[in-house]
């Protein structure tokens, strides 16, 4: 017989096999040697108590042989010559996930990214971390994989009402991933692995008779009355479809211009804006465990999530990344981002977040006033600009080359420029700012009250630093947290309300937030596509 078991143990115990049959005996009462084995169907922590337990869900097997995880198969049709062609614009997560599910359907897809391929894409961000010189085409947010391969891989998401996350993270298992991201309870892959899953995936796009095309930006689209014939790259390439799904990526601004001067509807949307905070790893664990807990060994790097409400806005920790790096995430000249990942092991001495502020388009207005930025008021690209101005001034204040201004954290609470700044994962370097002068007043305002509030939700224990410190450093700016623009469409049919063969989908058309949400939407739009008659 099989048996659902769910079990709290110490992390020592968790990972002693031994142990973990001898309390599934105990549960249920029988025999050590009755129990054959058990499969693990979820793993998590909970660091809530005094106590740091690890929460097991498995399926025991008793007295009958084992079975081994059962994993969704999939199939993928060869599509050379299928009369139906769809093209995809945006390697990224959506614009991957939608081709393999036009495979599943019989539907050839041409998948145009503006790109390289994935591991190409080392060598350009080799020299914007160590010359500061930037390929507008080829970043950690443009290229195969899009923003997701370089930077992180967490396939954790709480679109759960979106699509079939199971489907998605097999999917990830069939290209090569490590089974135990079906697991975990928050799963993910590492920056280290991703490139070789990704490059498995456009390798049966293309056996199976699809098309993959790099560095081929699209600066154009022929339209015919309602409908896009085709579509115009910078090399003068003309490529037409039957429909064309739109997975630009939440950083595509031409894209964002192209369509506004078509006159295509899209709409200026809300995003958050704020810095990365980076904390030695150590001092998160020992904040999160306990700074002698004795299991300390058994646990992954501590990871936390801070929300607070400050002045009617949200305040909250985004994609943090244990063990992980700082990294510039920026797609323009003059303009700086940054971002975080992690490597699979995320075993480097430093703990980042993004720590943003929500920015309602209600804010921006305020703060433009009726000075030169008054005939923005009205546009869709109202967000953008506003992002976009707010790089160009983190770029000025580090100084040039995608050196990043920076502070301490308790100096910034207190405008007290840091005279010294701590070690950082950052590569192209810091710089001490008043990062007041770099950030709205509206955002460092709430950043500043919020700070303090988190000092109190991870105080420090054992006379050990807690959140709240000046070892942790400052780094701006997080901006690119989501889509400035939204791009309407089709509640039920997802096509764009006027041209009823563009499938806006993914970050970019503001419709997800992340890997996993962005390939379900991708995944939705090809279902929709294939239902055309």
């Amino acid at each position: 017989m099989q048996q659902k078991i769910t079990l709290q143990l110490l992390p020592s115990e968790a990972e002693n096999e031994s142990l973990v049959l001898e309390q599934i005996a105990k549960i249920t009462g029988r025999q050590l040697s009755q129990i054959s084995s058990y499969l693990l169907l979820k793993k998590s922590i909970d660091a809530r108590g005094k106590t740091v337990w690890i929460n097991l869900v498995v399926n025991a097997f008793i007295n009958e042989p084992v079975e081994h995880r059962t994993l969704q198969k999939f199939y993928f049709n060869d599509v050379t010559n299928s009369l139906k062609k769809v093209v995809i614009i945006g390697g990224g997560p959506a614009g991957i996930f939608a081709a393999l599910q036009l495979l599943e359907k019989g539907i050839k897809p041409i998948i145009v990214e503006r790109g390289k391929e994935v591991r190409a894409r080392r060598r350009d961000l080799a020299v914007l971390n160590k010359e500061g010189i930037i390929n507008p085409e080829s970043n950690y947010c443009f290229g195969e994989g899009g923003a997701g391969t370089y930077s992180d891989g967490k396939l954790y998401t709480r679109s759960t009402k979106r699509g079939d996350i199971n489907r998605i993270l097999n999917l990830f298992v069939h290209f090569g991933a490590s089974e135990n991201i079906l697991y975990d309870a928050h799963p993910h892959i590492g920056t280290n692995k991703l490139p070789a899953i990704i490059t498995a995936m456009r390798k049966r796009i293309l056996d199976c008779g699809g098309e993959f095309h790099f560095q081929k930006k699209v600066i154009d689209c022929i339209i015919e009355k309602d409908k896009i014939k085709a579509i115009k790259t910078a090399d003068g390439d003309v490529l037409s479809g039957d429909s064309f799904i739109l997975a630009t990526g939440h950083s595509a601004r031409d894209i964002f211009i192209l369509l506004h001067k078509k006159n295509i509807e899209i709409i200026a949307k809300p995003f958050a804006l704020g810095v990365r905070i980076e904390h030695p790893q150590e001092l998160i664990n020992a904040i999160q465990y306990g700074k002698d807990n004795p299991q300390q060994p058994f646990l992954p790097p501590a990871s936390y999530s801070l929300v607070e409400q400050v002045e009617g806005r949200g305040v909250f920790s985004f994609c943090m990344c244990p063990g992980g790096i700082i990294a510039p995430a920026s797609t323009n000249e003059n303009e700086l981002v940054v971002n975080g990942w992690s490597p699979s092991k995320r075993n480097n001495p430093f703990a980042n977040s993004g720590m943003v502020v929500q920015l309602e388009i209600e804010d921006v207005l305020k703060s433009i006033g009726n000075g030169q930025w008054a005939t923005h008021k009205d546009s869709p690209l109202l967000m953008m600009e506003f992002q976009k101005l707010i790089e160009q001034k983190a770029f000025e204040f580090g100084g040039g080359k995608f050196v990043a201004p920076a502070q301490r954290m308790v100096d910034f609470t207190e405008d007290k420029f840091s005279s010294t700044l701590p070690k950082c994962s950052y590569l192209p370097g810091i710089e001490s700012a008043l990062l007041k002068d770099v950030l709205p007043e509206f955002i460092s305002a709430r950043l500043k009250t919020a700070f303090k509030l988190f000092a109190k939700k991870m105080p420090a224990k054992n006379k050990h630093h807690g959140y709240f410190t000046n070892e942790a450093v400052l780094v701006a700016t997080e901006s690119r947290t989501s889509s400035p623009v939204r791009i309407p469409r089709d509640e039920n049919l997802l096509h764009h309300p006027q041209i009823k063969n563009l499938f806006p989908c993914g970050e970019g058309a503001g419709y997800a937030g992340g890997i996993v949400s962005a390939a379900m939407d991708g995944e939705r739009v090809a279902i929709a596509v294939a239902e055309i008659k």
